[in-house]
């Protein structure tokens, strides 16, 4: 008779659980006849009900869309001796909108001596993730049988913030594309879609109360812009996979595409004392940006169910500024006079100040957190420059939280396996106190647009924002590349096999799916 061979590789789990045991005791299982048994408040959960969809068809994959290798279960040298039919689901809390402190934490129990499969978790969260994993251990036999092996798993995340900054500005992002983001993400456990929607070469996003804005700073505003729908669209498939989606709207630098519809918004700049036709960040001198930008705001904060927004506030260019005569006059009235700083400051201070009226709070990049406002307790600075330990370390020391995104910008590719590099950076490797640990919330991959659409967004950023994933989820101790290097090639290889196009990341080698792979 015939040996059956499993790929050795799969079964493997990414990001690594915080405790594994795994036995040599293996069942079988007949996707024809496997079942999910719920308790009572888990058949009740909408969001439970559309993942078991989903990963019904992700546990039982064939290794290939064309593939049809089945050799006779009866052949195999040595069966499996029973057969496991079900996995049993229990759940306490049935939440709908997920959130920084969301409870991921969930229990697999897969008992060595009975063919007897749990999955228990607090809340809906801790089931999504506890899918996620079950189905990293199902191994594929043939189309219709497929091996697992007896196991127990105790996890939770290590930061409860791991997310994944998208760019939709500098080149649009379609919807499917957004989608296939966030299945990777849910693949991989990250938890938080950071949409930096608008930026300075067009504004995508319809805003309902200022409809010009995407009709004069869109790329093209019938098939480049994110409708309300489409806007509530993407939270939802996002929330059906635990995913909080963060909007950035940036200012008051990065607004190019703003004054496109509303030039007295921006800055005129001068030149021999005479305007040169260009413009530079919001004029901070004019009172009725303020309600302009309260009125956006409102409305913002309206369609983003999450409690925190993304402010922005980084890389503001004071050479506009200098050269107009109205802020230079505003700036003596205010008794700051050539103090720019002063002046960025004086502008945030006021965007704060009316995003905390709303009821959100914020998150602000760290040059704001820099410049001396006087922000919220709970606002959260994003570090993305270098040194980051020094930075990470003084926002702590003043008490804030924080997240760090400097060492995981995906967008600057490099030569080789550069995932080793992002595994390797530690957001708490700044020797903070404990008390200065407990402020970093976690961080954020960032694969900025200049030259990713939907051509390569997908591949640009998986699997090298799997190392982050990891990093952000897993124990600070599962810091050995050479350990984690065989789970992650079989990610990819997953990955590849859900129809993903990650790209190989370590250096010759193949995947079972990589000959049919499909295009996005």
């Amino acid at each position: 008779s015939r040996t059956v061979e499993v790929d050795p590789s799969s079964g493997t789990v990414w990001p690594k659980p915080q405790v594994l045991k795994t036995s040599a005791r293996q069942y079988i299982i007949d996707s024809s006849t496997f079942k999910f048994r719920l308790a009572s408040e888990v058949s009740k959960c909408d969001i439970v009900a559309e993942a078991l969809k989903r990963y019904r068809q992700l546990f039982f994959l064939p290794d290939c869309p064309r593939q049809r290798c089945q050799p006779d279960v009866d052949s195999w040298n040595s069966p499996p001796a029973e057969t496991l039919t079900q996995l049993e689901i229990h759940m306490t809390t049935c939440e709908v909108q997920p959130h920084l402190n969301m409870d991921e934490r969930y229990i697999i129990q897969l008992s060595a001596s009975q063919p007897d499969a749990r999955l228990v978790a607090n809340t809906t969260w801790g089931i999504l993730r506890g899918l996620e994993t079950f189905s990293q251990l199902i191994r594929t036999v043939n189309d219709t049988h497929f091996l697992i092996s007896a196991t127990y798993i105790e996890d939770f995340p290590r930061f409860p913030h791991r997310g994944l900054l998208i760019d939709s500005s500098r080149h649009f992002l379609p919807l499917r594309t957004i989608v296939q983001t966030l299945d990777a993400m849910a693949y991989n456990k990250m938890n938080v879609l950071h949409w930096h929607i608008v930026d300075d070469p067009s504004f995508p996003y319809v805003s309902s109360r200022f409809p010009a804005m995407s009709e004069k700073g869109a790329y093209d505003p019938r098939t480049h812009v994110y409708s309300p729908k489409d806007v509530r669209y993407v939270i939802q498939e996002a929330a059906l996979r635990g995913i909080r989606v963060i909007a950035e709207f940036d200012t008051p630098g990065h607004t190019q595409s703003w004054g496109k519809a509303y030039p007295s918004l921006l800055t005129t700049c001068y030149d021999g004392g005479r305007p040169t036709g260009t413009y530079g960040p919001i004029d901070p001198s004019r009172k009725e940006n303020y309600v302009f930008l309260q009125r956006f705001f409102q409305e913002a904060a309206q369609v983003f169910p999450d409690k925190y927004i993304h402010l922005g506030g980084d890389e503001v260019s004071f050479d506009c500024w200098r050269s107009n005569p109205n802020i230079t006059a505003f700036m003596k009235q205010q008794g700051m006079e050539g103090n720019y700083n002063q002046l960025e400051q004086f502008y945030v201070q006021k965007v704060v100040n009316l995003v905390e009226t709303l009821q959100k709070s914020y998150f602000v990049w760290q040059e704001v957190f820099d410049n001396g406002v006087q922000l919220a307790e709970e606002s959260i600075i994003h570090v993305w420059k270098e040194p980051h330990k020094e930075e990470m370390w003084q926002v702590t020391s003043q008490g804030f939280r924080v997240l760090l995104s400097s060492c995981w910008y995906l967008d600057y590719i490099s030569y080789g396996a550069d995932w080793k590099k992002y595994y390797l950076c530690d957001p708490q490797g700044f020797h903070g106190s404990p008390q200065q640990n407990s402020l970093v919330m976690g961080g954020e991959a960032c694969i900025w647009g200049e030259y990713v659409d939907a051509t390569n967004l997908i591949s640009r950023t998986w699997p090298r924002a799997s190392a982050v994933a990891e990093r952000l989820w897993s124990p600070a101790s599962a810091s050995d590349v050479g350990e984690a290097t065989p789970r992650f090639k079989n990610l990819r290889c997953l990955m590849l096999k859900r129809g993903l196009t990650p790209e190989p990341q370590e250096g010759p080698g193949f995947c079972p799916c990589d000959y049919v792979v499909k295009h996005p």
